[in-house]
């Protein structure tokens, strides 16, 4: 199904611009099939109730666009219904360049930001104006009780299209309320507490020094060595063995493929998929892990490694199995050798390094999503009986991914040390 998001986006100019830059291959895929009916989501829900403030894009009679900062309390933006979004429009200083410009040209564009979590989502739609005296209730389900602040009007938006956007270059910045609970966080307390040890009793001691959110439910962290020193040197497809406290005390070992360039001695990046249901280990790191947190582990240890000729490549990721594919990718490229990417998950918003691999690889990246109609989903077969006679096929992710590529090279006599995986359960 082609995304509501690039039809409206993705005008000729703007592809003619991506076919430029090389990033066209990567998207072109977001426009096949039939239109699809933007629908908010849980994840989509959530993060606009959390939002206390918006900007606002209007179009005005000149040609000239108009940005509206909007704000009010947490929640001041409501969710109505799956398509619909409203807000309670407070006075201001009465230009109302956004209420004329919104009387030629019913479309707006919106920003909403998480600053503090380096998230942000636009969305598209066509706004309505609402009087208080024809439609009361719908002012009333738009107001935000204890906010003293007069309501002019409300402010209707049918959402036309949504997308998350990547991170990068998102300042973090924090409300006055989270710069109090970090500061009394950071008070000395009456006895001194003394500096977490270190989890685990590995030779290599490392400390967290940097966390990105890449997903709603992914986090990367990287790990630097704790005397800022040369980390060893870790090929593609390495991991490490990670030491985690879980929640009842107990000291486990989850193991994490290595996702940082192969080439760079000096951090360690792995990617986290918080599991709610299961082990624990996911879960311990995304509530305990933060900057500064130190660890003792193994050096990195290489059990999924690439092949040393000349022989092309063909990398299938299932999900967060993207981890050691993304850095074979890396590998393969500074070599030269010949590859294809192929990336799967549910959503689009569920792939962690989508950006940055549609930046990095526009030609070598082929995106699926099996939860989105209309959108292509991987074809195993299909992926297998075209790629070259002498490929090496490697595959990270789920077991039922494992063995749909396995069964597709048994069936065709690819040789079983040609077809190399790694299962993430």
């Amino acid at each position: 199904m082609a995304s509501a998001f690039a039809r409206i986006a993705f005008t000729p100019k703007v592809r003619a611009a991506q076919t430029r830059m090389g990033s066209r291959d990567g998207y072109r895929q977001l426009e096949t099939g039939e239109d699809e009916v933007a629908a908010l989501g849980p994840m989509e829900i959530e993060f606009i109730a959390e939002r206390d403030s918006l900007y606002q894009a209007t179009v005005g009679e000149s040609g000239w666009p108009y940005v509206q900062h909007r704000g009010g309390p947490p929640g001041f933006l409501k969710v109505l219904d799956e398509r619909t979004i409203g807000y309670a429009d407070f006075s201001g200083n009465r230009q109302y360049l956004s209420v004329g410009n919104l009387a030629g040209d019913d479309r707006v564009s919106l920003f909403l930001m998480d600053y503090a979590q380096q998230r942000r989502l636009k969305l598209w739609g066509r706004a309505r104006l609402v009087d208080e005296s024809l439609e009361p209730e719908l002012i009333a389900r738009l107001e935000s009780p204890g906010y003293r602040a007069r309501v002019e009007r409300g402010v209707v938006i049918h959402v036309e299209a949504f997308d998350w956007n990547c991170p990068k270059h998102i300042t973090p910045r924090y409300t006055k309320a989270q710069v109090d609970e970090l500061l009394r966080s950071a008070r000395p307390q009456t006895q001194p507490t003394p500096a977490a040890a270190p989890i685990g009793s590995g030779a290599l001691a490392l400390t967290v020094t940097g966390i990105r959110q890449m997903t709603p439910r992914i986090r990367a962290y990287e790990l630097r060595p704790a005397d800022w020193g040369s980390l060893p040197q870790a090929a593609a497809g390495a991991h490490l063995n990670i030491p985690v406290q879980l929640a009842d005390g107990r000291l486990a070992t989850r193991q994490y493929s290595l996702a940082s360039h192969p080439s760079r001695r000096d951090i360690y990046e792995i990617a986290v998929l918080r599991e709610d249901d299961g082990r624990g280990g996911s879960e311990a790191i995304h509530a305990n892990w933060a900057i500064g947190t130190r660890l003792n582990v193994a050096p990195p240890l290489n059990q999924f490694s690439l092949h040393d000729d000349a022989r092309p490549a063909v990398l299938i990721a299932g999900g967060i199995g993207i981890t050691p594919i993304k850095a074979m990718a890396q590998a393969l490229q500074a070599r030269g050798t010949p590859f294809m990417l192929h990336y799967t998950a549910r959503r689009p918003e569920e792939m962690a390094y989508r950006d940055r691999l549609a930046i990095e690889f526009p030609q070598q990246l082929r995106l699926y999503f099996s939860r989105v109609a209309g959108l292509a989903r991987m074809d195993v077969d299909a992926l297998v009986r075209s790629a070259a006679e002498d490929a090496v096929f490697y595959v990270c992710g789920p077991a039922t991914l494992i063995g749909a590529v396995a069964s597709s090279a048994r069936q065709l006599g690819i040789a079983p040390e040609r077809v190399q995986f790694e299962s993430f359960s």
